[in-house]
């Protein structure tokens, strides 16, 4: 029987469920670290990364950290998807819990690197997330395809292509224990 992706999403979802709640400071540490490591690297300046909340990874200290140095976004809701914004504080709590800073005019439409909180990938390395759609709709207008990292606290992998051909991929998965480089 073949594992569609509805069944995957939940599978990934009762195990980070499972995941004991203790290790999840550490977890954050060891993936923040790994994380920052990627974007000293890579040099790039401008960076979207996403405001954590449940059981994502928690790299609002990267954020913090990398705001001195390159362009830093973070999503805005829009309808369906989001756009980018500055990122700029203070922060409000708006749709799904999560926080976001204020709107702006500016129409930001070219981005080096996009850091994306996933459940789980398939075997090409395609994201699968909340089942909201909300950064495949935002890559479709995207020009030039960024850098995608995506991050995880735990792996949750398939062997099976359960994603779509909208899906998003990454260049690199990272967990607190594994990378994967496409």
């Amino acid at each position: 029987m073949t594992l569609t992706k509805a069944e995957f999403r939940k599978e990934c979802l009762q195990k980070l469920d499972k995941l004991p709640s203790a290790n999840k400071l550490y977890k954050d540490y060891l993936l923040n670290k790994k994380l920052l490591s990627e974007l000293k690297r890579l040099k790039k300046k401008s960076i979207l990364f996403y405001m954590p909340f449940g059981f994502e990874i928690n790299i609002k200290p990267i954020l913090m950290n990398m705001r001195r140095k390159t362009n830093v976004y973070i999503p805005f809701m829009e309808g369906q998807s989001f756009k980018m914004v500055p990122f700029r504080l203070p922060l409000k709590k708006k749709r799904f819990g999560i926080y976001e800073a204020g709107n702006t005019l500016k129409n930001i439409n070219k981005i080096d690197i996009v850091i994306v909180p996933i459940l789980g990938v398939d075997i090409n390395l395609q994201r699968i997330g909340f089942g909201k759609g909300m950064y495949d709709r935002f890559f479709s207008r995207l020009k030039k395809k960024p850098y995608t990292i995506f991050v995880q606290q735990e792996l949750c992998y398939t062997k099976e292509k359960v994603c779509d051909a909208y899906d998003i991929a990454c260049d690199v998965l990272l967990t607190p224990t594994k990378t994967i480089r496409k």
